[in-house]
C-alpha cells in the first residue's frame, strides 16, 4: 500500500473562481485511491510556484522532462524543449512534487505531522524526488479549467497506480477551486499516457482538439467535464453524436 504524508504547509489555490486556502493534508485525506494501491511506496508531496523554484528543482524538471519526453516528440523535441524551459518557471505554473521516504522514516515523518515543518523541509536532501505535477488555472472557451502542463514519474516509480492517484488528487483539486473541468495534452505516440487517461481515467478527446477541427498534429487534448456547461463547451457536438450513435 503506498502511504502519502502531505505536508501540512496550506496549499494555495490561486484561480478565477477562488483564492479559499485548502489544506493540503486534507485533499490527501479526501481522496480514497491510495487505499486501493498496493505499490509499496511511502511519499511525501510538496506544493510549489514556477517563479520561486530552486536551481536544484530547474535541473531535475528539465532532465526528467528530457529522459520521458524526448522519445514521445521525436524530431520536435528541441523546439519543445525550449517551451517547456519557459512554461517551468512561470509564476501561474502550481506544481506538486514527490519525493520517496525510505521505510525506516515513515514513522518519523507521521510523527513530525504539521508541527515541526521546518524541520521536514531540511529532510528534503536525503529524499529523492521521483516525480512532479505541473498545472495552471486557466480559462479555455470561457470555462475555467485546471490545465495539466505535466505528469512526470521517474521509471521506478511507474505503473504502481501512482499517476492515477495524482490525476485524482488533480480532479479533487479542480473540483474544491470551483473548475468545470480538467484538461491535458498528450502526444498521439504516448500509447501508455493515452491508456491512462482514456480508458483508466474516463478522459475524453475534447472538441478543441486539433483532430475534432481536420487538422493533423502530433497531439490530442484531453479533457474530463465537472459541469454541464463546461461539458457543452469542451466536449462539443461530438458528444452528442456519439451519444446518439451508442444509442441507436
Amino acid at each position: 500500500m503506498v502511504k502519502i504524508a502531505a505536508s501540512c504547509h496550506p496549499f494555495r489555490i490561486d484561480s478565477p473562481a477562488t483564492t479559499k486556502r485548502i489544506g493540503f493534508t486534507q485533499l490527501l485525506m479526501d481522496t480514497t485511491v491510495e487505499e486501493e494501491r498496493k505499490a509499496g511506496l511511502s511519499l511525501y508531496l510538496e506544493p510549489g510556484r514556477g517563479n520561486k523554484l530552486s536551481s536544484q528543482l530547474k535541473h531535475y524538471i528539465q532532465g526528467l522532462l528530457k529522459v520521458n519526453m524526448k522519445g514521445p516528440y521525436g524530431s520536435e523535441w528541441p523546439d519543445e524543449e525550449k517551451v517547456k524551459r519557459r512554461e517551468m518557471v512561470a509564476p501561474d505554473a502550481h506544481y506538486i512534487f514527490l519525493y520517496e521516504i525510505p521505510n525506516s522514516d515513515t514513522s518519523q515523518m507521521s510523527a513530525l505531522g504539521g508541527q515541526d515543518w521546518d524541520r521536514v523541509k531540511r529532510m528534503d536532501d536525503k529524499f529523492p524526488i521521483v516525480g512532479f505535477v505541473h498545472y495552471r488555472f486557466i480559462v479555455e472557451e470561457d470555462t475555467p479549467v485546471l490545465y495539466v502542463y505535466e505528469l512526470q514519474l521517474e521509471k521506478c516509480v511507474q505503473r504502481k497506480g501512482l499517476g492515477q492517484y495524482l490525476m485524482h488528487l488533480i480532479e479533487l483539486i479542480a473540483n474544491k477551486s470551483k473548475m468545470g473541468a480538467v484538461v491535458l495534452t498528450v502526444q498521439r505516440a504516448n500509447a501508455k499516457a493515452m491508456n491512462l487517461y482514456t480508458t483508466k481515467l474516463g478522459y475524453t478527446v475534447s472538441s478543441i482538439s486539433p483532430s475534432r477541427v481536420g487538422l493533423q498534429t502530433n497531439y490530442e487534448i484531453l479533457c474530463k467535464t465537472f459541469c454541464h456547461e463546461a461539458r457543452e463547451k469542451l466536449e462539443g457536438s461530438w458528444r452528442a453524436e456519439e451519444n446518439a450513435y451508442r444509442t441507436n
